[in-house]
């Protein structure tokens, strides 16, 4: 504890910036302030690693409050230099519940008069929000008298209510990163992510998805129906110094420009493509060995076949476009069959060897889902 005090006193504690973006426009949108420790002997420290040790204490506040001032300083730095840009902060639990929060945040942002107080966002979790949810509930409206935005932080890992959602004054949803990083190939994981942006677009809130790594994962955001993103696939936290570059620099990938959201009518084929997926890494894992049993080898067996058979692409397209689907789903479950039969005969990397092989016919079957998509 005193270790982490000294720190703070000595200048030790210091802030990164992941950057926000529109992807579907291309647009900086605003930067999280991440807390780093430059310990001087282990080097930069991840919060997880102190954080918790002052959880509770009255440390905690303090820390918090030279977050929040030298957030605001920092907005001031960069608009002296021509980049106007807004910093959401983390505040935790402990120091959001003392009784005169508002009045330090007044007098912090008092003591930067030429900022407005619209450029700072207050993120709290959303385990957080709901341990005394009137207190919160009054944080959050005397906050956003003043100017303050917030954002409820890993939406949907915690207890979340309807009712709750309609109190707290959060105009700003952002949806865990667990739900978007394994939303390609887990279905349950993309229903997750569709309902939060649906509660979001019920209760008039904007959302944004963190844990964008891949151009794939922007992909599916967009076509969902979410434009705000952040994480590694679009920038890591970095030092404030080279955000300015980044932010002269940055494009998103070719493919998010005015990309449209789906129709309802299309959402299916999305998730076909992750069940296709699910199936494939469940493949994966029986040939390898981490699992012992491989999912259904028959291709009416599986989900997407199953939703296949049942008419999921009745009146979509051409009949001869319909069979180029089946045809290429069946070659899979095929090849699957095969490969399966090699590695009971002992043959294992030789079945190993040929994933490659198993991924193209994947990816030529979720081509063709893409172009129905792309029709519709």
């Amino acid at each position: 504890m005193e270790r982490i005090r000294r720190a703070l006193f000595d200048g030790e504690l210091v802030l990164y910036y992941q950057p926000k973006v529109n992807m579907r426009l291309g647009t900086v949108i605003g930067v999280e302030a991440l807390i780093r420790w430059q310990h001087p002997d282990r080097g930069l420290l991840s919060p997880a690693l102190f954080l918790p040790v002052i959880e509770d204490n009255p440390l905690a506040v303090e820390v918090g409050e030279w977050v929040i001032e030298t957030a605001l300083a920092q907005i001031e730095r960069w608009r002296d230099n021509g980049l106007h840009i807004s910093i959401s902060v983390n505040v935790g639990a402990y120091q959001l519940q003392q009784p005169n929060f508002v009045e330090r945040l007044r007098a912090l942002l008092a003591a930067h008069p030429r900022i407005t107080p619209f450029s700072l966002e207050i993120e709290v979790l959303e385990t957080s929000a709901f341990a005394d949810l009137a207190q919160i509930c009054r944080v959050m409206n005397e906050c956003r008298e003043i100017g303050v935005r917030f954002a409820l932080d890993d939406f949907g890992t915690g207890y979340s209510s309807l009712t709750y959602l309609k109190r707290l004054s959060a105009d700003l949803l952002k949806i865990d990163q667990s739900f978007v990083r394994d939303m390609l190939d887990d279905p349950e994981d993309l229903a997750i992510l569709e309902g939060v942006l649906g509660l979001a677009t019920a209760f008039r809130r904007h959302a944004i998805a963190e844990g964008v790594e891949t151009v794939e994962h922007g992909s599916m955001l967009l076509q969902l129906g979410c434009e705000l993103a952040q994480g590694y696939g679009i920038a890591r936290p970095m030092p404030a110094a080279e955000l300015p570059n980044w932010a002269n620099v940055w494009q998103p990938a070719p493919g998010w420009l005015g990309l449209a959201a789906l129709n309802r009518s299309e959402l299916p084929l999305l998730y076909a493509g992750v069940e296709i997926r699910a199936w494939a890494r469940a493949f994966e894992a029986s040939l390898s060995g981490v699992h012992d049993t491989p999912p259904p080898l028959e291709y009416h067996q599986c989900r997407f076949g199953a939703w296949l058979n049942a008419g999921g692409l009745a009146g979509r397209d051409s009949p001869s476009s319909l069979q180029a689907i089946d045809a290429s789903h069946r070659q899979l479950h095929d090849l699957a069959t095969e490969l399966i039969d090699i590695k009971a005969q002992g043959r294992n990397q030789e079945a190993l060897a040929r994933l490659g092989e198993f991924y193209c016919l994947m990816d030529a079957l979720l081509e063709h889902l893409k172009a129905q998509m792309n029709r519709g």
